[in-house]
């Protein structure tokens, strides 16, 4: 039993501090690769009635329906044409499956901790709710995102009722 335990510790421990990187228009962001599921290219989306506009429908992925959110949409910018390198990053989070909508995905990074930098303070003006920390690699700097605060609360409920949706 305990050779288990220290093989999901090791396999932990090669997780951390490893992050997929992406593009919204200039900007570099990254997730924490233990989330990532996989990488997909654009499908064709079954629009749901009664969502926020940045929750672009649902998805049937060898059947499992997985709701998409546009993560450009998601953060107020404006909205791009998909083309053939937008990709949909399929995360799961609490038993909860979500594609999220980029524009390109870049690369896997591994960003030791004491590179990583706390987002500045909310009374910068900086909106950081969804920024967990803010990675220093060489000259550039990658925006970290939180995954657990990209859906607030009540979202969960209506991605959780899209399994129940038929596709």
């Amino acid at each position: 039993m305990a050779e288990v335990f220290e093989g999901a510790v090791r396999e932990e421990d090669t997780l951390q501090g490893r992050f997929l990187t992406f593009t919204l228009g200039e900007e570099v962001y990254g997730i924490a690769i233990k989330y990532v599921v996989e990488i997909i290219g654009i499908q064709s989306i079954t629009v749901v009635p009664e969502v926020p506009q940045y929750i672009k429908g649902i998805i049937n992925l060898r059947g499992k329906i997985i709701p998409v959110i546009d993560v450009r949409l998601k953060f107020g910018k404006m909205p791009a044409e998909y083309d053939d390198r937008t990709c949909i990053i399929v995360i799961e989070l609490s038993d909860v499956s979500v594609g999220l909508i980029v524009d390109n995905v870049d690369e896997v990074l591994t960003i030791e901790e004491h590179n990583i930098a706390a987002p500045p303070a909310n009374r910068t003006g900086f909106e950081n709710r969804y920024i967990m920390g803010i990675g220093k690699i060489g000259g550039h700097v990658q925006l970290l995102l939180d995954c657990h605060k990209l859906l607030r609360g009540d979202e969960y409920g209506v991605i959780d009722d899209s399994d129940d949706v038929a596709v």
